[in-house]
């Protein structure tokens, strides 16, 4: 499926090869799809007929092969750090001395979408961005305990294995999580942290009590996981179950991926289906929606407990894009965090690395610069 040559024990170069057999099963699968019947309106989650249209299109238009080389002219490389083989990009700046800066995608995402700005930035940064353990071509846990906390650890461990004892970390969604467990347990090698999005499990200290923006914000974020939040209860609770139907059924972890790339963004973005469908190949190739999913549940005997004792001090920029899940009020994050720098954007949503890429570069530029 992959292969690598090896030169070095540390880190091989790597290359994305998928046998042309599963590429065939994939498009014979999605033809014997097995579509659900009764209402299938968006009343109840992805609609069929958008369900349909991208399956179709999966199937009988999307080129992987087109993908898979454009992909592979992005240097890639994997390096195994405590058993666990992590599947990386890696952009060496042509400027002497660049700062490293390591960018964290999240779920259901994939480095895939952190290329884009990953070029924008090579030009200042030596810049690194990992498959999450258990995503893509990073290998899973064969145990219990792979948290966002255990990854942060993982991480440093690779950066330093490249040569970077200090780095800047770039993240939003999951991945905020792990990039704000390494400024919290590792100061001494994190020098900034740039944010989209705080960690769901993020609990500050509740004294002063909340005041009224506060108070407002907690009570729209209990609406939206009412609402919207039930993906994250399941994969929280019982992700190997959910896993079992998404494993085997590519129409199954298409709809539930490209809901969230829906439901998520700006309504005024345009994230093609061949980026959606990339992704997802990704994920269905490698057969790692069980254990992308898992890591709800592993992180959530993690949670970001920031309670006044423990605090992070590295300075830290917020992006704020105006269709990002519920997002809390600065006054909110600076009781945890030492925000720097607060950026509300115009436009974007979720998956503001591939909605307003220039937007997303151009603030982690300026905030890099002002931190190094």
């Amino acid at each position: 499926m992959t292969h690598s040559s090896r030169i070095g024990s540390a880190v091989e170069p790597f290359e994305i090869s998928i046998p042309d057999a599963a590429l065939e099963e994939l498009h014979q699968r999605l033809r014997q799809t097995r579509w659900p019947i009764g209402v299938t309106d968006s009343s109840g989650g992805f609609p069929l007929a958008e369900a349909k249209r991208l399956a179709t299109y999966w199937s009988e238009e999307f080129d992987w092969r087109s993908a898979e080389r454009s992909l592979n002219r992005t240097p890639q490389y994997v390096s195994e750090v405590e058993t666990i083989r992590i599947h990386f990009v890696r952009l060496s700046s042509r400027r002497e001395n660049a700062s490293p800066l390591l960018l964290l995608h999240g779920w259901p995402g994939s480095f895939v979408e952190l290329l884009g700005i990953a070029e924008m930035l090579q030009a200042d940064h030596d810049v690194v961005v990992p498959s999450i353990p258990g995503f893509g071509f990073s290998s899973a846990a064969n145990a219990p305990g792979l948290s966002n906390r255990t990854i942060a650890g993982l991480f440093v461990q690779l950066m330093a294995r490249l040569g970077y004892d200090r780095f800047a970390v770039h993240g939003g969604d999951i991945e905020a999580g792990i990039g704000s467990w390494m400024a919290a347990l590792h100061p001494d090698r994190v020098t900034a942290l740039h944010l989209n999005f705080i960690p769901g499990s993020y609990a500050p200290s509740s004294n002063p009590p909340p005041n009224d923006e506060e108070r407002a914000f907690l009570a729209r974020r209990g609406e939206w996981s009412d609402s919207a939040g039930a993906y994250a209860h399941l994969q929280r609770t019982r992700p190997l179950t959910l896993a079992y139907g998404l494993s085997d059924s590519p129409a199954g972890v298409l709809a539930w991926i490209a809901e969230k790339f829906m439901e998520w963004s700006d309504p005024r973005s345009t994230v093609s289906a061949d980026t959606i469908l990339t992704n997802v190949s990704v994920y269905w190739f490698t057969n790692t929606i069980a254990s992308s999913v898992r890591i709800y549940l592993e992180s959530s005997q993690t949670p970001l407990a920031l309670d006044g004792i423990r605090r992070i001090e590295v300075p830290t920029a917020v992006a704020v894009f105006p269709y990002e899940l519920p997002l809390p009020p600065r006054s909110w994050v600076e009781r945890g965090y030492n925000v720097v720098r607060w950026t509300s954007m115009s436009a974007g949503g979720h998956f503001a690395a591939l909605e307003n890429p220039s937007a997303l570069a151009s603030d982690i530029r300026e905030f890099l610069s002002f931190v190094w």
